[in-house]
């Protein structure tokens, strides 16, 4: 829209922010918050159309005073934690949603490559996945414990391992989306063609529930959280091939602090998802499977609200209180 259209839909809710500031008017932090956010949506949009406007100067320039008025209590600890929880990384990841999505679907097909493959070629698993991991679950199965594996290791040992390796791997997914998104989409393409291969060596020896009830119960988490990290990734790779009106570089600084949100909101999922491989998994067999798909539900619930659900009610919410009436 032209400019004095965008600032006469909005005239109004920005004096009433700065009259906030300058009244010092006691809002609650989470009024605070979704006041923020409206306001950096604005900013983005008035950099991106108008950016060496007087316009843009004025919500640079509100846009810091709330920022400052939110944090300048650097004592309250807690209520920065709160936060950044319930607001920042779950509206960063709304804003995200379409590259979240691109990656699933990377990740879908490569989980179809992966299963095309090795019902094609039965030496495909091998590769994929390794001989020597191969044998000792064709072993497994053999002596009817095909899930043997998981109950390998020490139980902490095993923890510290998984869940330093998948923060490792999410951080590697993400931050290699910074090669024009290639790096990220590349890594979900290896993960996914090594799921599919996975999945199919175990239907072909008729396991295939036994291996998704056994293997969900921690990847409901683990590869949700690798496909938000790709999904991150390509947020920092599209920052550089498409910035928009913006300076490549001013484009990646701002993707780049949207998508760190996102990786640093997904460490307690994959934690919690290592947590339940090392001392949870191993139990398969001694679990009913009620309690497998009571875990599988909980977990691929908390990821469809957390994750899509709960940012767009955000986006919804912040969106409503901007509506101008004409």
């Amino acid at each position: 829209m032209r400019e004095i259209a965008f600032i006469k839909q909005n005239a109004e809710k920005w004096e009433r922010f700065d009259g906030i500031i300058k009244n010092k008017g006691a809002l609650s932090p989470d009024e605070m918050s979704d006041l923020y956010m409206s306001l950096q949506d604005d900013l983005s949009y008035a950099r991106t159309f108008y950016p060496k406007s007087n316009t843009t100067k004025y919500l640079n320039e509100l846009t810091g005073h709330f920022h400052r008025a939110i944090y300048k209590n650097k004592h309250e600890k807690s209520s920065r934690f709160w936060t950044f929880w319930k607001y920042e990384v779950p509206y960063a990841v709304g804003r995200s949603h379409r590259q979240i999505f691109y990656a699933l679907a990377f990740f879908v097909v490569s989980i179809a490559i992966g299963v095309i493959s090795s019902a094609y070629d039965e030496d495909f698993v091998r590769l994929i996945l390794g001989d020597s991991y191969v044998n000792v679950t064709l072993e497994n199965i053999h002596n009817g414990d095909p899930m043997a594996v998981y109950d390998s290791m020490h139980r902490t040992g095993m923890f510290l391992a998984i869940s330093s390796n998948n923060i490792l791997v999410s951080f590697k997914t993400y931050v290699e989306g910074i090669f024009f998104s290639i790096g990220s989409v590349f890594e979900l393409f290896q993960n996914g063609v090594m799921l599919g291969s996975f999945q199919y060596f175990f239907y072909e020896r008729h396991l295939f529930l036994t291996s998704v009830m056994a293997i969900y119960l921690h990847g409901a988490l683990e590869l949700s959280a690798l496909v938000i990290a790709g999904g991150a990734g390509i947020v920092l790779g599209n920052s550089i091939l498409f910035p928009g009106t913006f300076s490549r570089l001013d484009s990646l600084m701002e993707a780049g602090k949207r998508s760190l949100k996102i990786i640093v909101g997904l460490v307690p999922v994959f934690i919690t998802a290592a947590l339940i491989e090392s001392f949870v998994t191993r139990l398969y067999n001694k679990m009913p499977s009620f309690a497998h798909l009571i875990i599988i539900g909980v977990s691929f619930s908390f990821i469809i609200w957390y994750f899509i659900i709960y940012p767009i009610q955000l986006k919804n919410k912040k969106n409503g209180r901007e509506v101008s009436p004409a």
